[in-house]
């Protein structure tokens, strides 16, 4: 290989900078090298490929190369951000593997904020080569958590971490201290991430989702098992056993104890 087109393949930093809250808009036009943007707070539009996208605080956009894009802060609350230009075909894959592409640029809501790993490139092309090999390791740390947050997973993927998720709710509710970040952990995913996934697979959140199979368990151990309203919450996965009266009520229009002498009522009634 060349030491032209090995050039071309490297994972370059071009530039790197900080756009205070202020009126500045650039475009439209395009650039011949990549552009990730990070709002740090704020709020702003992207316009391209005919679409308008509003940005907030945590959003991020990519610009691609020899894409026609114009983008502008919104006059009430004009955003601040922080900005990295970057090329070479190593970042055509790098990004392929997130859920940027030229035609969905933006992502949003990040779990963390990034902004720091932006200023540890500022001047990066004016170091010296020490400092350049830095900043490309400094670059591609960045780009790890984009490829942590927003991954692109293949086909089915998703559907997968939902299941698995459903799965190990299904096995541990009793367990009081059961967390939406436990459920996330045990099948090795971002929290945030597995929110949208499950919202969009289930119509419902993941502690929604808990609530309602701990609140059907509940249930079922009120209607045949003879225990008390304390042990069918912590049978449930409730400490607490009014908490678990409120939730229980909210959910079915019962409490505990009128639900059971209901449905133990109607069982003893004659076929």
């Amino acid at each position: 290989m060349s030491m032209s087109a090995a050039s071309n393949n490297r994972l370059t930093c071009i530039g790197s900078g900080h756009k205070p809250p202020n009126l500045h808009r650039w475009g439209p036009g395009v650039r011949d090298v990549y552009a990730l943007h990070y709002i740090a707070r704020g709020k702003g539009v992207l316009e391209t490929n005919n679409q308008r996208y509003p940005l907030q605080a945590g959003d991020s956009f990519v610009i691609f190369p020899e894409r026609e894009v114009y983008y502008y802060p919104d006059l009430q609350d004009p955003w601040e951000y922080v900005w990295i230009e970057f090329k070479g075909e190593e970042a055509l894959r790098l990004l392929s593997m997130t859920l940027f592409a030229p035609a969905s640029p933006v992502v949003a809501e990040s779990p963390a904020d990034l902004s720091p790993f932006f200023y540890m490139l500022e001047h990066a092309p004016s170091r010296p080569d020490y400092e350049t090999q830095r900043a490309e390791g400094h670059l591609r740390l960045l780009l790890s958590y984009y490829l942590e947050y927003y991954p692109q997973e293949a086909p089915g993927a998703p559907a997968n971490y939902v299941e698995r998720a459903k799965e190990y709710i299904g096995q541990h509710y009793w367990r009081t201290d059961l967390s939406v970040s436990d459920v996330a952990d045990a099948v090795n995913i971002e929290r945030s991430y597995l929110f949208r996934m499950f919202k969009q697979a289930t119509g419902m959140s993941v502690s929604a989702y808990l609530i309602n199979f701990r609140i059907r368990r509940a249930c079922e151990l009120l209607e045949s098992s003879g225990l008390s309203v304390k042990s069918v919450a912590c049978s449930a996965g409730y400490k607490d056993p009014l908490y678990f009266s409120k939730i229980f009520k909210r959910a079915t229009s019962h409490t505990p104890s009128e639900y059971m002498t209901l449905h133990r009522k109607i069982g003893a009634l004659p076929e």
